[in-house]
């Protein structure tokens, strides 16, 4: 099947880590998915990665599109310059809000929210609710530590080289969107179907 990537969900942190490098890259990435005139889904925020992902977007001309919640917005985190902002009301709202509207995933440097938005996305395509690219962006060796446990998780069983295969790993932003506009859907198979593999 053909597959076109219009719009891409960035998960990343809210604070700007202790690295620079990493706001870099995330700059990086938000001026790229403009410039290829993809739309920036993400999680509507104002702080750390996610608010320099998004004004990066923006000064090149990008579409941004905002998901966030009612709590969020009263603590004054929203970004107020969107293209679109959509309030919601829980977290699980604001997942499923950002997954709806993007045609893939990349996850940037972040915390425990980032990873869990990740594995999410990540689990998904796995049981085959969507067939859309996962990307990683590895900044300044930030995942290796993760994947190295991903690696023992397979050497003990508990997942396989195809699960693993579902996302794509790089370190600079262009040759990840490269790789994720290259990505061929998947045949509509559901987990236990392809158990063998995966």
């Amino acid at each position: 099947m053909s597959f076109t990537l219009q719009s891409v969900c960035v998960y990343c942190g809210s604070r700007p880590g202790a690295d620079p490098g990493f706001a870099a890259a995330a700059q990086s990435m938000g001026g790229e998915i403009a410039r290829r005139g993809l739309t920036l889904i993400y999680g509507g925020g104002s702080l750390g990665l996610m608010n320099v992902t998004a004004d990066a977007a923006l000064a090149a001309g990008g579409r941004v599109v905002g998901v966030i919640t009612d709590l969020l917005m009263e603590r004054e985190v929203g970004h107020q310059k969107l293209s679109e902002l959509h309030v919601v009301q829980n977290m699980h709202q604001r997942k499923q809000g950002m997954a709806d509207r993007a045609d893939g995933f990349v996850a940037l440097p972040g915390g425990i929210g980032t990873l869990e938005e990740l594995f999410e996305a990540w689990t998904w395509s796995q049981l085959g609710y969507h067939h859309k690219p996962i990307g990683l962006l590895n900044v300044k060796g930030y995942f290796d530590p993760l994947l190295d446990f991903l690696a023992h998780m397979e050497r003990q069983g508990f997942v396989t080289p195809a699960v693993l295969s579902l996302v794509c790993v790089a370190t600079e932003p262009a040759a990840l969107l490269d790789t994720m506009q290259r990505w061929a859907e998947r045949p509509d198979d559901t987990w236990w179907t392809m158990r063998g593999q995966i």
